[in-house]
Formats: C-alpha cells, structure tokens, sequence
C-alpha cells in the first residue's frame, strides 16, 4: 500500500502511517529498528532499493531523508509504503526551506519507539557524523568514504572524530580479507614481520586494512600502489615464509601459507544491501573498528 502526502507535517505523516498499517495488517510490533537513509536524488533510488532488500533480514521502518534547498519557506512531502515487497515499512521524507536545517525535527517523531536508530549516509556525510543532528539520534551511524568525492579524505576526517557507533562501509568491505588473513595466520603460527598491500592509491579500504593490520599484529606494513579499485593482493612475511592472499578474478582469490599447496578461496563482491546486513547483525560499538581509525589517526 502506498500514501502520498504534499505539503504535510509530522503528525499528518504519523496518522497516515498507522492507518495504512492496519489496512494493510503489517503490525509495527514486527520491526526491530529505524533505519533512516540521508541521501539525495543520486542516491535515493539505489539506497531504499538495498534499505527494501535489507528489511527481510532485518524488518525495520526505512526514513529516506532528501535535503533540499534551504531557502524558501519550510515544506514537506511524503511517500509512505506498507506491506510492499518489504516485511518492514518505508517512508520517504522531501525537505525544503527552512526546515532542512532542522530536518531532525521532522524525523524525530516517526522513529519507532523503544527501538534502536541507525542513521546511514549513502553518498557524501558529515564529516563529524556523531555531532550531525541526524546522527545524534542514532545508536549507530554509518558512513561511506567510497562514496565522497574525496575517499581518503574523507575517511581520515570521520577517523578523527570517531565516537563509539560509527562505522564506515569501506571497514565493512574488507570482513572477507580480514577473515582469510586470519584463518592464514592460524594456520602457520610463526610471528610476522612485515607485510605488503598492493591496491589503488584512492583505496579507503586498502588504508583500513593498513592499520587493522599494524594494530593487531604491531609491525609496519607498506604500499604498494597501483591501477585498480580493489586491494588485489596482500602479503604477510613470517619466518616460516609469505602467507599471500592474491585476487585472481571478481569472486576468488588465491590462499597461499607455507608448507601448503594454494588453493582458490572466495572473495566476492557483496551488495550494499549485504554490507548493510552484515553490520546491522551488531548495534553495539565495533571495538576493532574503533581501534583500527585510532591506529590511522596516529600513523
């Protein structure tokens, strides 16, 4: 079921919601989350499709937030969805005027109570996301370097002014690299000593997996850089030899460990809506995370 409103306003908004629930007979008791999604018209149409994907895992009301101009008087529209491809609820706000720069006012009211908030940032976000009144009503607060114009840039000025519940999607990407990395290590059990990553100069995932694995392991790792948007390769050097990880197509990579033939692993390439699933499984602070930006504030 889908309701339009013009030129509306919050509690015009709230009453439509729970009448086209119970028309519909999807009772907000099954949800478990607000997920709100601050985007714009670039990214609106690929983020509600990963946040209506997404929902079946985790059944959660989607607020999809447009910013528009600020100048003007304040106005508001609404898009409302129930029971539409989705076990959740969808909701797509338009500011404009002078109510974008109190846009947390307007979603404030339609957040699901006695529910955890995830805010996340599609496209460009606030360089402090914890300071970001959108993102002080969220229990968790998700950013995307990939996605500014300036990924290293970006990445470094949401690392310095990490809060616990941040977490950026590149962090996110490099779960499959960090878990064969350590299945790599368990298996030789020798100290490593060194260690090379070979990705794209631009690469914020690259730069994460730099410091998770300075931190964790406490030795230098360099760079090597070239043309390409994945991390392609990374070595470990330990006494008992290299353990080596090299991507050798868009889903397989080569696992190579001393005293062991190698063999081919996957390493695919996970939706947004996968990536989103993943870190949706924990609301809490990801310590390593937060250890990690830490390591790469200091370097």
């Amino acid at each position: 079921m889908q309701v339009t409103l013009e030129h509306t306003n919050s509690s015009a908004i709230a009453a439509a919601l729970v009448r086209a629930r119970h028309q519909s007979g999807s009772p907000a008791m099954d949800m478990v989350l607000t997920l709100i999604v601050v985007c714009d018209d670039e990214t609106v149409t690929d983020a509600l499709a990963a946040a209506t994907t997404l929902s079946r895992e985790h059944p959660a009301r989607v607020i999809g937030v447009i910013l528009g101009k600020r100048t003007g008087a304040a106005d508001l529209h609404a898009k409302i969805r129930v029971g539409s491809e989705t076990s959740g609820e969808s909701i797509l706000l338009r500011l404009s005027g002078r109510l974008v720069p109190h846009a947390e006012s307007a979603v404030l009211p339609l957040l699901l109570p006695d529910s955890p908030v995830v805010v996340w940032w599609p496209g460009p976000a606030p360089t402090d996301p914890s300071a970001d009144a959108m993102g002080a009503l969220a229990n968790r607060r998700l950013t995307d370097a990939e996605a500014a114009p300036r990924p290293l840039r970006s990445l470094q000025a949401s690392a310095k002014a990490y809060t616990p519940g941040d977490t950026d999607l590149s962090w996110t990407r490099l779960t499959p690299w960090r878990a064969l990395l350590a299945a790599a290590y368990d298996q030789v059990r020798s100290p490593v000593t060194g260690g090379v990553i070979e990705a794209g100069p631009g690469n914020p995932a690259g730069v994460l997996l730099e410091s998770w694995l300075e931190s964790r392991l406490g030795v230098h790792v360099s760079w090597k850089k070239i043309e390409s948007e994945k991390i392609q390769r990374v070595v470990l050097t330990t006494a008992r030899g290299d353990i080596c990880i090299e991507r050798d197509a868009d889903d397989s990579a080569t696992f190579s460990v001393p005293g062991a033939a190698p063999r081919t692993v996957p390493l695919p390439t996970r939706t947004l809506a996968e990536l989103l699933a993943e870190d949706l499984r924990r609301l809490d602070a990801d310590e390593v995370y937060g250890a990690t930006v830490q390591r790469l504030v200091k370097a």
